[in-house]
């Protein structure tokens, strides 16, 4: 069994090539070549312990992972990946989840960007400054020419270790700047992402406010739990999600869809993007909508190449259990 700690996952593979492989799990997705349930949770007052099996291609993955929104010495996410041969059963790798699921979910939202964005943006704010919100500026970083960075977060005390660890991440020149409010963020960012666990709405709810512009949700994935403001779904064509699961996990789409203010038929999987099955419609008068509340299916795959570049690579250490 082949052990990849942090290190060894950052060495194995780039954010490009993790990009690709959420593109490929999404043409998968649409053929549906894969064994996916839906995720078990188990709840614990405010967290949450999460279980994600998942078969694809050669392999067998199961995500463990934790959710943990009130820490404050150690991160609110943490797991492991368990990769299983699917010819014997026997565990190929054993992957730090945190790290992976970081990287992958900013695939998600780079790839999100890729396709549902036009070529030229140049700007991108975040609001929530956690773990994810790092790799959710890499993945951006990677497909668009990012010059501007806009961050928000309501502990403005966590801002300065964030834009450290984000400049070491980035190795890049581009602008970092630090806003007052949620609003000064929208008005200032063509690219909006959300990445917190709040149980109400992040975003101002201020009509037209979002017209034109690309806003991207990664943080709530349980049905108490909304990013999005009311207005945003007043003038939407789409909303495109990760997974059709997703309809039933979080409360930026159960209340949406609950209340009427979308049509079910205005919810699309992104494959169908991916796949060129849909064309987004893009415009200055409304804003784009990508919601994502994750798949094993995209841990699966991440883990199989990261697994098969580092033994390529000869990274990693081999044990016995």
């Amino acid at each position: 069994m082949l052990v990849l700690n942090e290190a060894n996952l950052l060495q194995a593979t780039s954010m490009k090539e993790i990009i690709d492989v959420v593109e490929d799990a999404y043409t998968l997705y649409d053929k549906g070549q894969f064994q996916m349930p839906i995720r078990n949770q188990i709840r614990d007052q405010d967290n949450s312990f999460l279980l994600m099996p998942c078969i694809a291609n050669q392999s067998i993955g199961t995500k463990i992972v934790s959710v943990f929104p009130n820490n404050k010495k150690k991160l609110v996410t943490q797991g492991i990946v368990v990769l299983n041969d699917r010819k014997d059963g026997s565990i190929k790798a054993l992957l730090n989840g945190t790290l992976l699921t970081g990287l992958k979910t900013g695939a998600v939202g780079g790839v999100a960007i890729k396709h549902l964005s036009p070529s030229n943006v140049q700007s991108v704010g975040l609001i929530g400054t956690g773990y994810q919100g790092l790799y959710q500026l890499m993945g951006a970083s990677v497909v668009r020419d990012i010059q501007h960075i806009y961050l928000y977060n309501r502990s403005p005390s966590k801002l300065p270790a964030f834009i450290h660890n984000l400049q070491n991440l980035l190795h890049s020149k581009q602008k970092i700047h630090v806003v007052e409010s949620p609003l000064e963020l929208v008005q200032q960012a063509e690219i909006i992402i959300t990445s917190t666990s709040a149980n109400s709405p992040v975003l101002p709810n201020v009509e037209g406010l979002f017209n034109g512009k690309l806003i991207i949700g990664i943080g709530s994935y349980q049905p108490h739990m909304r990013e999005f403001p009311d207005q945003l779904y007043t003038n939407i064509k789409q909303i495109f999600i990760d997974t059709i699961d997703a309809k039933k996990e979080t409360g930026d789409l159960i209340d949406p869809l609950q209340n009427q203010w979308v049509h079910p038929s205005q919810v699309i999987p992104f494959s169908e993007v991916v796949t060129k099955k849909v064309v987004p419609t893009i415009s200055d008068e409304y804003p784009t909508v990508f919601k994502s509340t994750g798949m094993a299916l995209f841990d699966l795959l991440v883990a199989e190449k990261m697994y098969e570049k580092a033994v390529q690579k000869q990274i990693g250490e081999y044990v016995n259990l």
